[in-house]
């Protein structure tokens, strides 16, 4: 059944998170997330998947010639790593009541700790 009212896709990784690749050429390293594409299931990770762009000469770049960029890579690839003891877990979510208010919080699965603050 679709969702009718809150489309927003919940997805388990956040801008600024630290993430482990558990997959692909790159497993096994760790770096910040810069970007995530919710519509493609797609994340930017600083210093991972990098590929070889050709640039023509611009005005801001009157060389031009060969740069290096990261691609995005599938979302189900990489872990959380969580901020306490820097190990990889899955992520939960619960919600916790503060001032009369709920919130929806991100824990960590192994040592429950809270991960959004």
């Amino acid at each position: 059944m679709p969702r009718r009212f809150n489309t927003q896709k919940k997805l388990h990784v956040k801008k600024g998170d630290n993430v482990l690749v558990i997959a692909g050429n790159d497993k096994g390293k760790k770096g910040r997330v810069l970007m995530v594409f919710p519509d493609k299931d797609r994340v930017l990770v600083e210093g991972i998947n990098i590929r070889t762009h050709h640039e023509k000469p611009s005005q801001e770049n009157q060389q031009g010639g060969r740069v290096h960029k990261e691609a995005p890579i599938h979302i189900s690839n990489v872990m959380v790593v969580d901020p306490s003891n820097g190990q990889p877990t899955r992520i939960g979510r619960k919600r916790i009541e503060e001032n009369g208010k709920g919130r929806w919080v991100r824990y960590g699965k192994k040592s429950e700790e809270i991960i959004d603050k």
